[in-house]
């Protein structure tokens, strides 16, 4: 890293936020104050200069027509010397060879610097500005041609000049009072903001102090102060509560789900040791190798259930096109009491194993909780935008204060003594939400809504055809 970077980066960690903040509002106001500044600064010199130069024309002109209609008036004593528009100006008549035919007396031994400008103005006639120094002093001097109208000058030219020291001394003042006006609007701006930024911060300052608490404590029950402040600062405050209170609700659920999977590893587990046990003591038994068969395949389907749901939780959203129909086809054909009514020929974007695994759940949970010959039923349709995979049996249902209950994992209701992990329909609910979906219940009937892909379903055209369809509505 190069030295200067090096040397800022640590700089910009130190400043607090109100003091960056402080320095920005004195920049900014010292910046304004000086653009402005700036351009008063050349407003006034540009206006100065222009008001002298027009006074060196103006007393040009009237020093030429004078000395073609009374030169003679030109040598009087004084007849110079009279201030012209509030200036005292120094005045040189030459003839067409450059030689002193009148001059002011306030210039004493000193002669205007003609210079090009009298050059031009002999030779060619025209008038012109130029600066150059008298004395070491700086002189703004106009060159003026006089008509070839006959008498002692004629062809010849004025020089006026006057000192810029005064408009120089204007300028300077009026410079040093702009920096002077710059650096108090800053120092006045810095006052307003630190005023401002310790009251505004003040709430800012209560958050980060309750936000440092619950990080002391790791008591995501806690809730930092909203305050009385209203705007951006109360609904940073409303957001961060709210993922306390969805962190406090992940911690729970991760509570709950690891004594609840706790608790199922158990029974098997304990079951398989106690048949280990026994067949180590008395020897190989069948019915002790058959339970221990049974304990290891229900650990299994557990230990699936659970990889499916942890998968579920961390999977991004599918896009790949699958049919519906083809998903029932998968778990439906050698069922027996199983009867599929597909209406409709529905597309949507998803994955397919997923898809059937969230299915082939609620066919069982319809055929371990429904009458046993009874058939289920599956059907597939369409409601506008939106694919049905409904499953429904011919028993009593859920009853509505049950179905939020259904969804939580290791829930098995009020009944005991039946098979399953209790994570079925939680991987379903899983499946639908990361799919764009939701899960109904109506009594024995389980409705899997997912988004249906527009164009495409309905009509049941070759998916190959057309791999960039346009996406769920």
């Amino acid at each position: 890293m190069p030295a200067d970077r090096a040397g800022r980066a640590p700089l910009r960690a130190r400043l607090s936020l109100r003091a960056r903040l402080i320095a920005a509002a004195a920049a900014a106001t010292i910046g304004a104050v000086a653009v402005l500044g700036a351009s008063v600064l050349l407003l006034v010199d540009h206006q100065l200069h222009s008001s002298l130069d027009s006074t060196l024309r103006s007393r040009a002109a009237d020093v030429a027509r004078l000395a073609v209609e009374a030169p003679a008036v030109l040598t009087s004593p004084g007849a110079l010397e009279a201030p012209f528009g509030g200036r005292d100006l120094s005045v040189e008549v030459v003839d067409r060879l450059g030689r002193i035919y009148a001059r002011s007396l306030s210039l004493g031994g000193r002669v205007l610097p003609g210079g090009s400008a009298l050059t031009s103005a002999l030779a060619d006639g025209r008038g012109s500005f130029r600066d150059a120094d008298l004395s070491d002093e700086p002189l703004r001097e106009y060159v003026a041609p006089i008509a070839d109208a006959g008498g002692p000058v004629s062809g010849g030219a004025v020089l006026v000049g006057s000192s810029t020291s005064e408009i120089d001394e204007t300028v300077h003042r009026l410079r040093a009072l702009v920096a002077f006006s710059a650096l108090a609007a800053g120092l006045l701006g810095a006052a307003g903001a630190a005023l401002l930024t310790q009251r505004g911060l003040r709430p800012l300052r209560r958050l980060a102090d309750g936000a440092r608490e619950i990080a002391d404590t790791h008591d995501a029950s806690r809730r930092l102060p909203s305050g009385s402040q209203g705007g951006e600062l109360a609904e940073l405050a409303s957001t961060l509560n709210r993922m306390l209170e969805s962190l406090e609700r992940a911690r729970t659920t991760e509570r709950r789900f690891l004594a609840d999977a706790s608790h199922e590893l158990r029974t098997p587990l304990t079951s398989l040791r106690g048949n280990a046990a026994y067949v180590a003591r008395h020897g190989a038994d069948a019915d002790a190798l058959r339970d221990i068969e049974t304990d290891a395949v229900r650990l299994a389907h557990l230990l699936d259930d659970l990889l499916a749901l942890e998968r579920e939780d961390g999977a991004t959203h599918p896009i790949e096109l699958v049919r519906l129909s083809e998903v029932v086809d998968a778990v439906c054909d050698g069922l027996t009491l199983v009867e599929v009514t597909i209406d409709d020929e529905v597309i949507v974007r998803g994955e397919p194993g997923a898809l059937e695994r969230a299915l082939r759940n609620l066919v069982d949970n319809a055929r371990l909780h429904g009458p046993a010959d009874q058939p289920v039923a599956v059907s597939l349709s369409r409601a506008g935008d939106r694919a049905l995979l409904a499953v429904s049996d011919r028993g009593h249902g859920l009853d509505p204060t049950q179905v939020e209950l259904a969804f939580q994992r290791f829930w098995r209701g009020p009944a005991t003594g039946r098979p399953g992990s209790g994570l079925g329909l939680s991987i379903v609910a899983a499946t639908a939400a990361r799919h764009g979906g939701r899960v109904l219940v109506d009594g024995a009937r389980f409705t899997l809504e997912l988004p249906a892909v527009r164009g495409l379903s309905d009509t049941g055209p070759s998916l190959e055809e057309h791999p960039d369809q346009e996406g769920p509505t």
